[in-house]
């Protein structure tokens, strides 16, 4: 066991029940009501375009110049953006070749009952 004066301990039970309490705790929104803060498709795609600038200026800033950061930046956002559009115009798709196929699949089970 270790000597612990009365002080620290009373400090050391401070401090956890402090850091207790903050995990605890969650956050108020405006509101006034705890919700979870998420954030929103911009900023989620903006944080992971300067991620991406930051390795790619910490990989390849001596050999390309500073600016490889923030290339890498603009194109990570533009390629992220283009990602997006894609995914919702396949989605669209897919939903509607999905749709096609139960059609097909429905009304070729009611020919045969026939």
């Amino acid at each position: 066991m270790e000597n612990k004066t009365s002080a620290s301990k009373s400090a050391e039970e401070k401090s956890d029940e402090l850091f207790n309490r903050i995990r605890n705790e969650r956050p108020l929104t405006a509101s006034g009501v705890s919700q979870p803060i998420e954030p929103t498709l911009d900023e989620a795609r903006a944080d992971l375009a300067k991620a991406i600038s930051k390795i790619a200026h910490t990989a390849l800033s001596k050999k390309y110049g500073p600016l490889a950061g923030t290339i890498a930046e603009t194109t990570a956002v533009s390629v992220l953006k283009d990602l997006e559009s894609n995914l919702y115009r396949a989605k669209g798709d897919f939903t509607l070749v999905a749709q096609e196929l139960l059609d097909r699949a429905l009304t070729s089970r009611q020919k045969r009952k026939k």
